[in-house]
């Protein structure tokens, strides 16, 4: 009995947070001006490291464990809620270079729209396993797919921004 009211108010508590992301994403697009926030990639990297949440399972006694996992969880959700936010400003700026006329910057646009829309999409869903893993923070948990795929967006928006720009290539990580 317990186990299914659990059950029920974590799945209430997804649902509201997959509508409010849904719905506030949306609301807050405005013009291609928009800040790109930088990620400092080593940092996330030390954060989904099974090895390291592995070691510190090892080191430190079970309660202080569940503690810096919480606090870890709390980063590592700040920094896949980045990720998302510049993946969403990255699409706009790969469907303004799409609505261009330049054909050499279309298939690099393509591909930036397309990872950027990848990387939302899963940056929304690793958001809703963190959130549930604070509450479990013995379970496992893997991310690792935001990291590299955001290192693939970077890839694709630099190249974008070499072919848009030659003279002015930007990045959109703190570490690259």
């Amino acid at each position: 009995m317990t186990l299914a009211m659990v059950l029920i108010i974590a799945a209430v508590l997804g649902l509201i947070f997959l509508v409010r992301i849904t719905f506030l994403g949306t609301q807050q697009r405005s013009g291609l001006g928009q800040q790109f926030e930088p990620i400092d990639l080593e940092a996330f990297r030390n954060l989904v490291d099974p090895a390291e949440t592995a070691y510190l399972r090892y080191r430190l006694p079970a309660s202080e464990f569940r503690t810096v996992q919480r606090a870890r969880l709390r980063a590592m959700a700040s920094y896949v809620h980045a990720a998302g936010q510049n993946a969403a400003a990255l699409v706009r700026v790969g469907q303004s270079a799409l609505a261009g006329n330049n054909p050499q910057t279309a298939g690099v646009a393509r591909e930036l729209v397309d990872n950027a829309l990848l990387l939302r999409r899963n940056a929304t869903f690793a958001l809703f396993k963190i959130y549930v893993a604070l509450a479990w923070p013995n379970a496992g948990l893997a991310a690792d797919r935001i990291l590299h795929g955001y290192e693939r967006l970077n890839g694709s928006a630099m190249l974008l921004g070499r072919l848009q720009s030659p003279a002015s290539p930007g990045s959109i990580s703190a570490s690259s």
